[in-house]
């Protein structure tokens, strides 16, 4: 009897599965490698889109509309809701920034947008957490988030006196990135 060699494999056979690992490897990298509040946004540059939202009942703060951001002072735009857990975490720099003397004595304005939540419990929210805003705008349906171009919450706008957009930051603000990035873009806005 003779012996049947087996067939010599190629190193080949493998290359299916080299390829895949390396386009994984990018994907994954790609994907959670970048900073996420470093998305551009389509709208810097432009005009705000035209709003006009209704005041948080029992709040006693004012709504706010597109009118509001063209009086010439710099607005931050702060997009939350009370179901959101990194609101939560970011509430405290939203409280810190709205003590900030340095800022009030620069007239910047710090609004809040109540995105798809119930009003019950964006008060309990603020009431509970404390209001950092001038003025809340009640977005219910979420059009004007849509509008703004918003992925998701916590998303926060730095608007020109003019009512220009000038940034956009993505995710919960930390301390971190209030001092070394919105408050930086805050004083660009204003032109200093």
């Amino acid at each position: 009897m003779s012996e049947v060699s087996e067939p010599r494999r190629s190193p080949l056979r493998f290359l299916p599965l080299v390829v895949f690992g390396l386009l994984a490897a990018v994907f994954l990298a790609r994907l959670f490698g970048g900073d996420a509040s470093r998305i551009p946004s389509a709208l810097i540059g432009k005009p705000a889109p035209d709003f006009d939202l209704p005041p948080l009942a029992g709040l006693g703060a004012q709504g706010m509309s597109t009118a509001d951001l063209r009086k010439g002072h710099v607005s931050v735009i702060n997009i939350f809701a009370s179901w959101c857990a990194p609101c939560r975490q970011e509430h405290p720099v939203l409280m810190s920034l709205a003590k900030d003397e340095a800022l009030k004595g620069l007239g910047v304005e710090l609004y809040g947008l109540s995105y798809k939540d119930e009003a019950a419990n964006a008060l309990n929210f603020l009431q509970g957490e404390g209001n950092p805003f001038q003025r809340v705008g009640v977005d219910p349906a979420g059009q004007t988030a849509i509008d703004f171009g918003v992925y998701g919450v916590p998303e926060t706008f730095v608007v020109k006196g003019d009512g220009t957009i000038a940034y956009k930051f993505i995710g919960p603000l930390t301390p971190s990135a209030a001092a070394t990035t919105l408050v930086p873009e805050i004083r660009k806005a204003m032109g200093r």
